[in-house]
């Protein structure tokens, strides 16, 4: 179950991004039909025209939200329906990883 922004808990598909120390949680991305709320560049569309479609265990166009994290016991994982590939998976750590790095200027080259 996945905390809304309203507050309620909702069961929905997730995609467990990492296992956080030390108590074996899980940093997951919730997974959602909903579209039209995609951040361009940022989340992650996944339809049947992926090749990694079908693995996923999706049964509609679906939208990985990096937008939409928890954190949750292994409790709280209700069981697995699919999975996404590696390269897709790598690619939602590092678009989320360059979103949290801090923007710093550029460094001019001594003269």
């Amino acid at each position: 179950p996945l905390p809304q922004a309203t507050g309620q808990v909702k069961n929905r598909p997730a995609i467990v991004l990492r296992a956080m120390p030390p108590y074996g949680d899980f940093l997951v991305c919730g997974v959602s039909t909903q579209l039209r709320q995609e951040v361009a560049g940022f989340d992650d569309p996944i339809g049947p025209g992926d090749p990694g479609f079908l693995a996923s265990g999706l049964k509609a166009p679906s939208l990985i939200r990096l937008g939409f994290l928890a954190v949750l016991p292994a409790s709280g994982l209700l069981g697995a329906i699919g999975s996404i590939s590696e390269g897709r998976h790598d690619r939602l750590l590092e678009r989320l990883s360059n979103h949290l790095r801090p923007a710093r200027p550029r460094e001019e080259p001594a003269p």
